[in-house]
């Protein structure tokens, strides 16, 4: 059952330049500070809501709420305030506010602490330092096959751009084959008919210099995989259904998202076997996406909650792929996540476009890539490396020097996702200056 909200503080403000500063759920939850006459961005559907928001959690009209942080800046010279929760690996309480004539009035529905501060980005970042989080370890450069290729990547296509970046002279340390080369979400080690062998395109890409990467989405299950054919007791239940309904995590590919129970043994030594096979295979960079599956309400194997849940299924990963291994999350709870993760993506997807559809700042587009990952750039350097999303700079993608620019400004992991050879003079000179200049 949900906590009722409670009061947390009442605090003066000057309306025409107060800010407020909304910490989303995850990865791709709009996060970022607005006036208090502006409508924050809220889910325009039901699947967006479970995918890319806190699902189950819904903001009446007219407030804010933060994910286990909420800051105000009173706009009026005093300090700005930050609401924060104690322990976030725990409990991430939705903290509320609401603004009635010049005084804003503050809620939550779990524990808070209050920090002040001199502006919003300080107030986070000096919060974020005080939890001792070891620093990241630099990131390596990366070229990713996503935002070409999307899912009808081939092995062919990786040969291709692995030629061209010695053509090209690009200082690239990470090749990472992303979503298409599998059978099905949760098949990992059966291959989609586009790919031959993953071990030999892993020894091809390091035999040119370079470390191999590889993209899963650890915590999702296709209902028509194998997988859930022959271990449909793997899966998460349904927390509201006494008939022992899967768990509903969405829908994205056209399908609908079961999720992967790690509390079960047996589902936990599959995951474990799949990273380790990878990791022999010679994968040494993980990008791991779609976690917030991982932390969703749900009847699972062990009474565990769900945050312990998932960060006992990220450890379990950890484990499999070795220390030295680089980890990025994507699509992952933020704060249940401090701590886990060498680098994270701190936004929605980019795109070619800059509009997200129906306006809705968690899905992909340049807009709210910018929106959110600017608004995040307290936590790099602190929590993990940020990953603002990859760099494209083929003449095709819509304000391509202005999203440049963006990625430039972040300091955080840079990645490269176009065909290369499609690249113009500006592009493969502003990919080479921005994967050079991470050095």
């Amino acid at each position: 059952m949900p906590h009722p909200f409670t009061p947390v503080a009442t605090v003066p403000v000057d309306r025409a330049n107060a800010r407020v500063h909304e910490e989303g759920w995850q990865s791709w939850s709009p996060s970022g500070a607005y006036a208090l006459d502006e409508r924050p961005y809220r889910p325009t559907n039901d699947n967006w809501a479970t995918v890319c928001y806190r699902p189950g959690v819904t903001v009446p009209e007219g407030a804010f709420q933060g994910e286990g942080l909420l800051a105000l800046d009173p706009g009026d010279g005093s300090p700005v305030r930050l609401w924060a929760a104690p322990e976030p690996s725990k409990e991430v309480p939705s903290i509320r506010l609401s603004v009635d004539g010049h005084t804003a009035v503050v809620t939550a529905d779990g524990p808070v602490k209050e920090w002040t501060g001199a502006t919003v980005q300080a107030v986070l970042g000096d919060w974020a330092a005080a939890l001792g989080v070891r620093a990241p370890r630099p990131a390596p450069t990366v070229w990713c096959s996503w935002y070409e290729y999307f899912t009808q990547v081939t092995e062919d296509d990786i040969h291709e751009n692995l030629r061209a970046m010695d053509t090209l002279d690009l200082p690239v340390d990470v090749v990472q084959i992303d979503d298409g080369y599998q059978k099905a979400l949760g098949d990992w080690l059966t291959l989609s008919g586009r790919f031959r062998s993953r071990r030999g395109i892993a020894d091809a890409i390091r035999a040119r210099g370079r470390r191999a990467g590889i993209w899963t989405a650890p915590f999702l299950v296709d209902p028509a995989s194998d997988l859930a054919a022959e271990h449909p007791d793997w899966l998460v239940k349904a927390p509201t259904r006494s008939d022992g309904g899967f768990l509903h995590a969405g829908r994205n590919w056209g399908h609908d998202l079961s999720v992967l129970d790690t509390t079960h043994p047996e589902a936990a030594a599959y995951l474990t076997d799949v990273f380790r096979t990878l990791r022999a295979e010679g994968y040494d960079y993980f990008k791991v996406d779609f976690l917030y599956a991982g932390a969703l309400e749900g009847v699972r194997h062990s009474d565990a909650d769900p945050l312990t849940a998932y960060r006992q299924g990220i450890e379990l990963i950890r484990e499999a792929i070795g220390e030295d291994a680089y980890l990025l999350g994507c699509g992952a709870p933020i704060l249940p996540s401090i701590g886990l993760f060498d680098a994270m993506r701190v936004s929605p997807d980019t795109a070619p476009h800059r509009r997200p559809e129906a306006d809705d700042h968690s899905q992909p587009g340049q807009d709210p890539a910018e929106f959110t990952g600017a608004a995040r750039q307290w936590q790099h350097g602190r929590f993990w490396v940020n990953d603002p999303d990859c760099l494209m700079a083929r003449p095709a993608v819509e304000t391509r020097e202005r999203w440049a620019a963006h990625v430039e400004a972040t300091g955080g992991l840079m990645a490269s996702s176009d065909r290369l050879l499609s690249l113009d003079q500006w592009g493969v000179e502003t990919t080479r200056r921005l994967l050079g200049g991470a050095r």
